[in-house]
């Protein structure tokens, strides 16, 4: 199952094209039992999920792609982790640990999928990041539990403006990552079924053309079992929650020289079997 938000209204992906997609209005198609609100659907994951195992396509709706919004447009707390990639600790110069560090971007920097983002002041920098979507809310859940509480996975950016995150005398990191258009998600959340291996998925970004980062899901520190049951033994993920995994190794800061994203520049990052998303900055 491929959820997405169409112009605001939560829909059912069912077939994809080279420029549009069709789908399934979820409010209509269920007679008004389900809400158009995209973020409604993880309220009541069992149910819908198990609604939508059976839905018919005779509400279809051809969905345009620039319409495309965020799938998990308000959710109540985004989860981010750091140096979650050992290649990626080792090139910022840090040491990959046990438990990766953990920070919030504020979820009004969520955008959808083929967002333009307004580059403020400073370093804009890159970080594309497998993000696990929420279903039924977990506390203290085991690793071997924690995917019975995923409703599925999407693409992601972690857009960072590496000025202000740094400046002394302590980092910023979660104002700094959350400047309007920093956290672009999309094109849809998946379900684990979908997907050849839910634990290894090829994850990489392009930047103009040229590959930047090219890994594997499969070489984080904690994976999103292990994330979910240490993030759930401290607080309550509730429904519709995300989490920002971590990014691999490529980023621009660590690059000699380094680089940056300027105006006109246009970024995209996909992972296996979810799809891609592409950015597009200007001044």
């Amino acid at each position: 199952m491929r959820i997405a938000n169409h112009d605001g209204r939560l829909v059912l992906v069912s077939a994809s094209g080279e420029d549009t997609e069709v789908g399934v209005d979820v409010e209509t198609a269920s007679g008004g039992k389900f809400s158009a609100d995209p973020q409604a659907a993880y309220e009541n994951w069992d149910q819908f999920r198990d609604w939508a195992a059976d839905v018919r396509a005779d509400a279809s709706v051809t969905i345009e792609r620039a319409l495309l919004g965020p799938p998990v447009p308000r959710p109540r707390q985004v989860f981010a982790i750091g140096l979650n990639y050992r290649e990626h600790a080792a090139e910022s110069k840090m040491t990959g640990a046990a438990v990766p560090p953990t920070f919030t971007k504020f979820p009004t920097c969520l955008t959808g999928p083929y967002a333009r983002v307004e580059l403020p002041h400073g370093h804009v920098d890159w970080e594309v990041e497998l993000v696990a979507v929420i279903g039924p809310a977990a506390r203290r859940v085991s690793e071997s539990r924690a995917w019975d509480h995923i409703a599925g996975l999407t693409v992601g950016q972690d857009l960072s403006e590496r000025v202000s995150q740094l400046i002394p005398p302590a980092p910023q990191f979660s104002l700094a990552k959350s400047f309007p258009g920093f956290g672009p998600i999309g094109p849809a959340v998946v379900t684990p079924d979908e997907l050849p291996d839910r634990d290894d998925l090829a994850i990489w970004c392009e930047l103009d053309g040229e590959t930047v980062q090219d890994a594997r899901t499969s070489q984080m520190i904690l994976n999103v079992p292990q994330l979910v049951a240490h993030l759930s033994s401290v607080v309550t993920l509730m429904p519709g929650d995300i989490i920002f995994t971590g990014t691999p190794s490529g980023v621009g800061q660590a690059r000699d020289p380094q680089r940056f994203i300027t105006p006109g520049c246009a970024l995209v990052s996909g992972i296996e079997g979810l799809g891609q998303i592409e950015t597009k900055f200007v001044a």
